[in-house]
């Protein structure tokens, strides 16, 4: 508690933190403007940051702020999650009262996790979503109660805090937007070693442009002279003393006041723990031993439990507690029912000072305490602490299922990180139990998917345990961790004995050697699978399936896959598994989708989608939205699938599931892509990449970025994303939803910058992996480019070799390559149409078909490229020029809309080859296109006539002799050229060349070898 201070002890004058005060002040400022503020607060042990912190309390209350202070405890280290904000909502619940369950109202069963009070929790969802569904709604309950007033809540000893209190506090950070609220913590910099939990969230907070860090340093001479006259009631303190407590003390406040108190700053022990100890060894015996007695119930111990504990009567305790309270070592905490150290470093010289016998002894006694009356404590502690003190009493047989009890109790938190904690520590006593020990433990919970244990077998109730190690361990992120439990249970398990057992650790092996890159996980999943084949209908049987049909949806989709998916979904519904059969039914809706049955497949997963979010099955939740969303883009729906993508944002935000977030403004933005919505694609991909979202999303962003980066003409960009995606996406696991996508980048960048044999390698190497079905949606746009890219490297003669081997290889492809849906069909006839321009036999007709097609779709890029090569072949036919000019006008207009530069500019450059005004389509700011391309470039009518043998690939003595000029001035003319056309070497310059028609291209080749004739 901040409570009154006796100011014959402490000093009642605040020195030297006038500048601090002040930040804090302008953050309660700012926060009063709707503007969310966070302030951490640093020092060492006794430098005064409660001492501030009381001050800016005392300042905000003044101002109207409604103030809320929690400490972490030192428990929190093994198992009391969130102490901190448990405190802070329970003394806001009891300041605003109804207003408060007014704001939780509906979602009162999920924050019942933090604040008992509103009631019983609702299901526990065991997966990563159920706890970023809790910090979400906090945040939503905060901001609701700082609507009408600025909230000012603090968190002391952030040292002390559990994982999950350092998560759930750098959530807040991040997410709150809009709130008049403040929040301030503080903690022990002296306490921060390098391998520290709290140094990494440091770290991050550094990140964060919204945080403001403040270190309090020690007091200087003159404020330790000021500090003194306050304790001592005196204008001037006397001058040796203050030199000889500066010295003792070097400045620190609590040092200054324990030296100024005693008396003396001589005669002391040079022991800090001695020092510590002189208020205590000064009070009565009993005082002394009530102290003692209070170091080991924790960071705060209420009245009732310390009473139980100490064994005094009432009379004598109520006058031990006098006594230290009046001597400022205990003082009173804030919800008035019991007692903390004035400052911790005194707790901790009590309790090190302890003998060993003795300090069992405590705590074996506040155990038994706990365990005769069990409302000594609150009810959402009471686990925590039993283990606590059951493992400090060295009772195996009492500190086992206490601390399985207490593991049960922070899962149904969401609070994964301590669980995994106390599961190991669970572990260890396991190997020091008796056997009878073991076998009288309860049945563990755990998914549904996992065989329940209906007997005392000891072996069963260990692989139980590693089981639940295994899903903790994941759900907290630690996969390696999880990665090696599963090994640890796979060695000690008799799979001819327990075949269930063993499947659902292989399979849990498949997901964890994916997620931590050390495979793509089938020889684990194939092994599950062989372990369930001729076994009856079981969770365990139905989560393998569904498990193989999801890793073949995204692998190798086939017929095998779409049968494994109807049994996944035939057997959990027999059998009663809910969340694994709305998983397998998502699952084969999208192959059913990408086999032909569109509308069917489409219907299934919107049917799935409705199910999860009238159930509340927010472990199946993460998937229906970003799925579906994908098969509606994937069949060329794109309007529909934002909107999918849309419903699904509301629905995550509702149920603060992060990551769902992530993928669904990835699949959103590649959606506005394709409609030409590039501006809001830039914002959905901005939000998709923020510290908060997962690997895999932010990959999948930066292939979109990269895409947008190529169509606006930025290659170096590209090339960045590119790298970006690759280090996200890794190689231990191709998908082809990903490797397609990265293939495509990797040769339009190539393309663009002029090297048409390295496009043409990653073309050949993808042509090698092939095209499993339900990937139609990645293979079309990859052939489409690589064809283009031929089509534009034709001419240059390091190309010329290989070329109808490629075209070849890109035609039986495509001819493989199904048609389905609308928009597969517009890329056939796309493909189709640049086939013979990559030959050099441009067909207006083919063009003419594939505009036509793209003119029914929402794909105005697209549409614009097919206009631009349709006109192309128009004019180079001698066809019909003003239907050719209205196609140049028409696609010159998006490309201007879009800002689609490298398109604009060849649409330009063909206007001006064949001097076609582009001015209906030209908007304000808009150059016109140049009479003569090569004029863009300010290349001379001589420099030109080089250019024409550099593209032919002669060298420059070769150019010299057909020029009559001097291999030297050839040279020059050479290096004007690369420097005007802004490239590096004279490959690029001649791809350059042939790509925007710069020189005239080689007339065709007939049948007979002959150049044509016009």
């Amino acid at each position: 508690m901040l409570g009154a201070v006796d100011s014959a002890r402490v000093s009642p004058v605040f020195v030297g933190r006038g500048g601090e005060l002040t930040a804090l002040t302008d953050a309660l400022a700012r926060a009063a403007t709707g503007e969310p503020q966070t302030v951490v607060v640093a020092g060492e042990a006794g430098v005064g940051k409660t001492r501030l912190l009381e001050e800016f309390l005392t300042a905000a209350r003044a101002a109207g702020a409604v103030t809320a202070v929690g400490g972490c405890v030192e428990i929190g280290a093994d198992g009391l999650p969130f102490a901190p904000v448990s405190t802070v909502l329970r003394l806001l619940h009891r300041r605003l009262g109804d207003e408060l369950t007014a704001a939780a109202a509906g979602q009162e069963g999920e924050l019942a996790r933090l604040l008992p009070e509103l009631g019983e929790t609702t299901r526990e969802w065991h997966d990563e979503d159920g706890r970023a569904r809790l910090f979400e709604l906090t945040a939503r309950l905060l901001e609701s109660l700082s609507r009408e007033r600025t909230l000012l809540l603090a968190v002391e000893d952030l040292h002390w805090a559990d994982r999950s209190t350092r998560e759930l506090l750098a959530y807040l950070f991040r997410s709150l937007d809009r709130a008049r609220l403040v929040i301030v913590a503080t903690y022990r910099s002296d306490d921060i070693h390098r391998r520290h939990p709290l140094r990494p969230f440091l770290a991050e907070l550094d990140r964060l442009r919204t945080v403001r860090r403040i270190e309090l340093p020690r007091l200087s001479r003159e404020e330790v002279r000021a500090q003194m006259a306050g304790i001592q009631g005196v204008e001037v303190p006397e001058r040796d003393l203050v030199e000889r407590v500066f010295e003792r003390s070097e400045g620190n406040p609590f040092f200054v006041e324990e030296l100024t108190v005693s008396g003396t700053a001589c005669g002391i022990s040079e022991s800090l723990r001695d020092l510590l100890l002189v208020r205590v060894e000064a009070l009565p015996e009993t005082a002394q031993q009530v102290v003692r007695t209070a170091a080991e119930g924790g960071s705060a111990v209420e009245h009732a439990l310390l009473a139980a504990v100490a064994r005094l009567p009432e009379d004598e305790l109520i006058e031990a507690l006098r006594a230290a309270v009046g001597a400022n070592v205990l003082a009173p905490t804030q919800d008035g029912d019991g007692y903390r150290f004035r400052h911790a470093l005194v707790r901790e010289a009590v309790s090190e000072d302890l003998l060993p016998g003795e300090r069992v002894g405590l705590n074996r006694r506040y155990a038994q305490a706990l365990e005769t009356d069990p409302s000594l404590v609150r009810a959402d502690e009471r686990a925590a602490r039993l283990a606590s003190h059951w493992c400090a009493a060295h009772d195996v047989a009492k500190a086992l299922p206490a601390v399985l009890d207490a593991a049960v109790a922070a899962r149904r938190r969401y609070a994964y990180a301590e669980q995994l904690r106390l599961l190991d520590r669970a572990l260890k006593l396991w190997e020091e139990a008796d056997p009878a020990v073991r076998r009288s433990l309860p049945a563990f919970e755990h998914t549904e998917a996992y065989p329940a244990c209906g007997c005392d077998d000891e072996t069963l109730r260990h692989l139980d345990l590693l089981a639940d190690t295994v899903t903790a361990a994941q759900l907290s992120g630690e996969r390696k961790r999880a990665l090696a439990v599963v090994k640890r249970a796979l060695r000690v398990l008799d799979e001819d004995r327990e075949p269930l057992r063993a499947a659902w650790f292989w399979t849990q092996r498949s997901k964890l050697a994916q997620s931590t890159g050390q495979s793509d996980g089938w020889k684990e999943l194939e092994r599950a699978r062989e372990l369930v084949r001729g076994l009856p209908p079981s969770p365990v049987h139905a989560e393998v399936l569904a498990f193989a049909a999801a890793w073949g949806a995204v692998h190798d989709t086939g017929p095998e896959t779409f049968t494994t998916a109807q049994r996944a979904v035939e057997l959990a519904s027999l059998v009663g598994a809910g969340s694994i059969e709305l998983h397998a039914r998502l699952t084969l809706g999208s192959l059913r989708v990408f086999s032909g049955d569109v509308d069917a497949g489409l219907a299934e997963m919107a049917e799935v989608v409705r199910c999860v979010v009238e159930r509340g099955e927010v472990g199946v939740m993460g998937r229906c939205h970003v799925n579906l969303a994908s098969a509606l883009e994937g069949a060329g729906r794109s309007e529909e699938a934002v909107e999918v993508a849309e419903e699904g944002l509301r629905v995550a935000h509702r149920f603060g599931l992060q990551d769902t977030r992530a993928w669904l403004r990835g699949n959103m933005a590649e959606s506005l892509v394709a409609l030409g919505r590039w501006e809001e694609a830039d914002a959905a991909l901005a939000a998709t990449r923020r510290p908060a979202s997962g690997a895999r999303p932010r990959g999948s962003a930066a292939i979109k970025s990269a895409h947008l980066a190529l169509r606006r003409g930025d290659t170096d960009l590209a090339a960045r994303e590119l790298a970006e995606a690759w280090k996200h996406h890794g190689t231990h696991d191709p998908q082809p939803q990903y490797t397609i996508p990265l293939a495509r980048l990797e040769l339009e960048i190539a393309a663009a910058r002029g090297r048409p044999l390295e496009a043409r390698r990653v073309l050949g190497e993808a042509l090698d992996r092939g095209f499993p079905l339900s990937t139609e949606r990645y293979a079309w746009p990859l052939l489409y480019s690589a064809l283009s890219a031929e089509a534009d490297a034709r001419g240059l003669p390091a190309a010329e070799p290989g070329r109808d081997e490629v075209l070849e290889r890109i035609h039986e492809a495509a001819r493989r390559l199904p048609r389905l849906v609308p928009v597969w069909a517009a890329y056939g006839l796309l493909v189709d149409a640049e086939l013979p321009r990559a030959r050099g036999r441009n067909d207006p007709d083919r063009w003419a078909e594939a505009v036509a097609a793209f003119e029914e779709l929402p794909r105005p890029f697209r549409l614009a490229q097919a206009r631009l090569r349709w006109a192309e072949a128009l004019l180079d036919a001698g066809g019909n020029r003003d239907r050719a000019a209205g196609l140049l006008e028409r696609a010159h207009a998006t490309a201007v809309r879009l800002e689609a530069l490298p398109l604009r500019e060849s649409i330009e450059r063909l206007a001006g080859r064949a001097r076609i005004a582009l001015g209906a389509g030209r908007t304000a700011g808009c150059a016109a296109p140049p009479a003569d391309p090569v004029e863009s470039f300010g290349l001379t009518p001589r420099e030109r006539d080089v250019l024409s043998l550099v593209a032919a690939g002669h060298s420059n003595r070769r150019i010299a002799e057909e020029l009559f000029i001097s291999p030297k001035t050839a040279s020059v003319h050479v290096s004007n050229i690369l420097a005007k056309l802004g490239v590096s070497g004279r490959g690029e310059a001649a791809a350059m060349a042939h790509r925007l028609r710069l020189v005239e291209p080689p007339a065709p080749v007939g049948e007979d070898g002959r150049a044509a004739v016009a």
